[in-house]
């Protein structure tokens, strides 16, 4: 096992027994145990006193002894997981690409299913689909969005969960560390990636014959979503549609469907509407009408809307393997958290400053990497061209600015500006500032962007 693997493993014993993930501390202590270091070494590498490390470790092996009804100590804590990862391994559960995800008689039964519906082992070995989802080598922080996820879908209940914000933001990290951390409550796990589209009577076809691979192709849409619904009504389901936003039309307003992807609009919808015991959650860079709830008791929609790392964006740059320990939580707020930004300007950082991020940062500049430049002419292509011109406007006026204001200068409709300002608030480029009258301002990133590749 690696120590991600070894981390994500105490971390759902922990959970299941305290309903708290581990803590900062809790980690270094995993971590440094696995790697055969002492709790002094442990104490200098997370800048804590040794008693302290000592002492959230005596705690620890309580609660895995607790949690494994058997003596857990630092002494013996290498050989017990690795016992239970060979043990767990005669149990396989789910096979995903490139990855395998086990439930030892440990956890099995650990996570109790929140409906008191009994999850049968043999059906639920036979319809976890995670193909296509993505494994995690390394998660961070995201307690509180975790714990707003497990609220929304087990507690609410909700039918219908959208989870948004811009493109490299951790949407589907987050979604894959829920979906392993909840997998035993689930009879059915599905998990459809839109990158690149196709019909919904092709989609749902393939989630029909993870039930029954006899399913015939032949079936017409409405009794596809029929046998669908059927199956979501009687078996306690979670669906995860990633990167959404790729069925909506470039060049448009946000969340305007392209005409032959209408149907996941009444699908959608109908996931709401329709009574039954599953949830489908929708991983989008933008926010569609669907994905709203007006009125939460007749139509159970919930969205939990991404932001970048606060305080926890210094810990995952320094796991980017750099060597300086100064400025990562500034070099983080310079690049607002953002995981795959991060990810990408650390590369560069070991690549062009020898890893020394006080040298990068004395650049005193934003720099983009080819990668992110990617992604912002991406997002820039799927602009409207109405909302292109506010941009510009308010890129070039560089301060806050009011509606009115942008429909004097650049002589649109109170309709037009109105619908604009929805649209990019929907795609996560402008922030609202309240006041007295509401101002809106670009996103930093994005106002940096237009200056050095729109020549704004």
């Amino acid at each position: 096992m690696v120590v991600t693997e070894v981390l994500q493993f105490v971390d759902r014993l922990v959970f299941d027994e305290t309903g708290k993930h581990l803590d900062d501390i809790q980690k270094a202590v995993v971590k440094g145990v696995w790697q055969g270091e002492s709790y002094e070494e442990i104490a200098q590498e997370c800048h804590r006193s040794e008693s302290r490390v000592r002492d959230v470790g005596y705690k620890l092996w309580r609660i895995l002894s607790e949690r494994l009804e058997e003596d857990v100590n630092k002494s013996n804590f290498l050989a017990t997981i690795e016992r239970l990862h060979i043990s767990s391994s005669q149990n396989i559960c789910v096979v995903t690409h490139h990855n395998i995800n086990f439930c030892s008689t440990h956890q099995s039964g650990s996570l109790q299913n929140p409906q008191n519906h009994p999850v049968d082992s043999d059906s639920k070995r036979a319809s976890i689909d995670l193909e296509l989802a993505p494994e995690i080598t390394y998660f961070e922080g995201r307690s509180e969005e975790l714990e707003k996820l497990s609220e929304c879908i087990f507690n609410q209940p909700t039918r219908l969960m959208a989870v948004l914000g811009l493109s490299g933001i951790d949407k589907t990290t987050l979604v894959r560390r829920f979906i392993d951390l909840h997998l035993d409550s689930w009879e059915a796990v599905i998990w459809k990636s839109l990158k690149f589209p196709k019909s919904l009577s092709h989609l749902l076809h393939d989630i029909l014959t993870t039930f029954k691979p006899e399913t015939e192709k032949s079936l017409e849409l409405d009794e596809q979503i029929t046998q669908v619904f059927e199956l979501l009504s009687t078996r306690r389901c979670l669906l995860i549609f990633d990167d959404v936003q790729n069925l909506f039309i470039p060049g448009q307003f946000a969340g305007q469907y392209q005409p032959e992807y209408t149907d996941y609009r009444t699908f959608f919808k109908m996931m709401a509407e329709v009574s039954h015991q599953s949830c489908l959650i929708l991983i989008s860079q933008e926010k569609s009408p669907e994905m709203i709830s007006l009125d939460a008791e007749l139509y159970p929609i919930q969205s939990l809307e991404l932001g970048g790392f606060d305080a926890e964006g210094g810990e995952f740059v320094q796991y980017q393997g750099l060597s300086s320990e100064e400025n990562l939580l500034d070099l983080s707020k310079l690049y607002q958290g953002n995981p795959f930004y991060l990810q990408s300007i650390s590369s560069l950082i070991k690549e062009v400053f020898s890893g020394e991020v006080n040298e990068f940062m004395a650049e005193d500049s934003l720099i983009f990497t080819e990668e992110m430049k990617s992604v912002w002419n991406t997002l820039w292509m799927r602009l409207s061209q109405v909302e292109k011109d506010i941009i510009l406007e308010m890129s070039r006026a560089k301060v806050p600015m009011y509606r009115d204001d942008l429909r004097n200068m650049l002589t649109l409709s109170s309709l037009e500006v109105v619908n604009s300002l929805q649209s990019l608030t929907r795609r996560y480029l402008l922030n609202s500032l309240q006041g007295d009258r509401h101002s809106f301002i670009l996103n930093s990133i994005f106002q940096e962007y237009l200056k050095l590749f729109l020549m704004i």
